[in-house]
């Protein structure tokens, strides 16, 4: 396994990143995902991503009773604030002040472990005013809770006030978590410059957008399993499920072949070629998919085959710098 610096920081972490979100506490049984964890830290695997709204919290309970007795120096354990968690009352979500401390108290009990590494703001919270966020962040960095502070789906401009108040408060501001796939590539334009020039890194995901990167769904078809054949989860993939796009990413299996590589691993290998990604997360519902999936650390996509990627998926790419905004949430979610 590979690591790399995140941001402007002394922090490594595993370019492959076990995150948590679609199956732990939900999808997957316990004694499953205890394996799938098992798994990630067999193949070199450090850093875990959860989150407190990830199964309303039950999410983060598997992660900390799965790491359990590892040693926690040898560790990147991060989560994130924002979503509605508990009952959804009015003060269970957002930014503010009293859920964002709230919260990281209860990250903490549900992890087991008496810090995490990075504490993210899940989105930007346009009911909170900015300089309220970041004051909670700076005391939680100063109260030992949380090392290091990120943000996730922020735009560049949300992302360059965010790191300016950082300095002022005396804390490091060091990660961003946006989607990026060879298929979604809207923060290239704004947010990765952005990034570069204030020394922040990306922590990506849905590397294989949302699985649709795998090949394994075909176009003229129904699917009948994964993520695409879910009802609620389907409804969120409908962008990459037309035809064209499906019809396109077949034609990159000839060339995960050239390299070598499974269809998931060129589209994991394809975002860590980006100098400013520090980690690719992956999940998983068998133990089998992380060991798959790590392969793709260390992999180095020459110039021609990226080109020839950009030619095979040319026309059915998501560019636009103005999606970041426009996907976020225009006010509180209650």
């Amino acid at each position: 396994m590979e690591h790399r610096y995140l941001g402007n920081s002394g922090l490594k972490i595993s370019e492959i990143t076990y995150g948590n979100w679609l199956t732990h506490g939900s999808q997957v049984e316990n004694e499953v995902a205890l394996q799938c964890v098992r798994a990630a830290l067999d193949a070199g695997i450090s850093t875990f991503d959860t989150a407190d709204v990830y199964a309303n919290t039950k999410a983060e309970k598997v992660l900390g009773k799965a790491l359990k007795g590892e040693r926690r120096e040898s560790l990147e354990i991060f989560t994130k604030v924002y979503w509605p968690t508990g009952p959804g009352g009015h003060n269970d979500t957002g930014l503010s002040r009293k859920h964002v401390m709230e919260s990281i108290d209860g990250s903490l009990r549900r992890l087991q472990t008496d810090y995490v590494d990075l504490y993210q703001a899940h989105r930007y919270d346009t009911e909170t005013p900015l300089e309220e966020t970041m004051q909670a962040f700076a005391d939680i960095v100063r109260a030992g809770k949380a090392l290091y502070i990120g943000v996730s789906e922020w735009t560049a401009d949300q992302i360059r006030d965010g790191h300016r108040l950082s300095r002022e408060l005396g804390f490091q501001l060091i990660s961003s978590q946006p989607q990026y796939s060879m298929l979604w590539r809207v923060i290239e334009p704004e947010v990765v410059p952005a990034c570069e020039e204030l020394g922040i890194s990306q922590i990506v995901w849905s590397p294989m957008a949302q699985g649709v990167l795998s090949g394994k769904y075909l176009p003229g078809r129904q699917p009948t399993e994964g993520r695409a054949a879910d009802d609620k989860m389907g409804r969120g993939m409908q962008g990459f499920m037309r035809d064209e796009v499906l019809t396109a990413v077949q034609g990159l299996k000839p060339l995960a072949e050239e390299a070598g590589l499974t269809m998931p691993q060129l589209a994991v290998a394809w975002v860590l070629q980006n100098p400013n990604v520090a980690a690719a997360l992956v999940g998983a519902s068998r133990p089998e998919q992380v060991a798959d999936n790590v392969k793709a650390a260390g992999v180095t996509l020459d110039a021609g085959l990226m080109t020839k990627i950009d030619e095979v998926l040319e026309g059915v790419v998501e560019r636009e710098a103005g999606k970041t905004a426009e996907n976020a949430p225009k006010g509180r979610v209650a």
